[in-house]
């Protein structure tokens, strides 16, 4: 039965759809069944991996609202990363659910019937804490944050840990944080050594080993509708997400 990781964080540009794409194809080709979940109004993971939005019959938003069922949604991506898309649709997807009864459970309950099919399901999260980022975590075993290593990093982490908290007290007992991505890492920069040397010292084996550089492929990639794995699989970044993807099974077989 698959693993759901939400992969999130209410700070912005902070490297999640990279991470999503980037992660999924890397455990594809560990020979890993993966299905990627575009919970952004903006599309970017489904823009990423090659899919024209226009083009699909069914997206997360029909998932959500309509009572399409998951294998109604779910498209093929040349990297092998199966996918249900999003589109600009799903912002009209957190309106319509305010006042629906169970509206945190409709993700959950439309995975239910795909669950066996996958070995990871990602959850590709918008950048707000919002009925949308709520169904993706009720609906996961754990949370991956990628983050920067700067100051109001810190402060974003730490309001992201206490909704963690409050989601598993109330909606999703068995809620955990998978782990804490160091992304965008520049060495040269001092503060960057700085707060990741606060992060192992607060959240100790939860911080990947991993670390994921800048890098100029990682950038280009979604350009031509791959993941870097994919467009180039020596480059420094895909090379950091084949480590992330090996650390990630590693911890799924202790």
């Amino acid at each position: 039965m698959a693993r759901i990781i939400s992969v999130t964080n209410q700070k912005g540009g902070v490297g999640k759809t990279t991470t999503s794409i980037n992660l999924g194809a890397a455990l594809v080709k560990q020979s890993q069944r993966v299905l990627l979940i575009d919970m952004d109004p903006q599309g970017n993971a489904s823009v990423g991996l090659g899919i024209d939005q226009d083009d699909v019959d069914a997206t997360i938003y029909e998932l959500l609202t309509q009572d399409a069922t998951a294998q109604e949604c779910i498209v093929k991506s040349d990297s092998g990363v199966d996918l249900i898309t999003a589109n600009g649709d799903l912002a009209g997807a957190q309106v319509e659910l305010l006042n629906e009864i169970g509206r945190e459970l409709r993700l959950q309950k439309g995975l239910d019937d795909i669950r066996d099919q996958y070995d990871y399901i990602f959850i590709d999260c918008p950048p707000a804490l919002n009925v949308l980022t709520i169904n993706a975590l009720v609906a996961s075993n754990s949370v991956l944050i990628p983050m920067q290593c700067e100051y109001f990093a810190l402060e974003g982490l730490s309001a992201l840990v206490s909704t963690v908290r409050k989601i598993k007290d109330s909606l999703n007992k068995d809620l955990v944080i998978e782990g804490l991505l160091r992304t965008m890492y520049d060495p040269r920069n001092s503060l960057s050594g700085e707060v990741s040397n606060q992060l192992q010292t607060h959240f100790g084996n939860k911080v990947y080993k991993t670390i994921i550089p800048r890098n100029v492929r990682l950038a280009e990639a979604p350009s031509y509708g791959q993941s870097a794995i994919d467009y180039n699989p020596h480059s420094k970044g895909a090379i950091a997400y084949t480590e992330l993807a090996e650390e990630v099974l590693g911890k799924k077989t202790q």
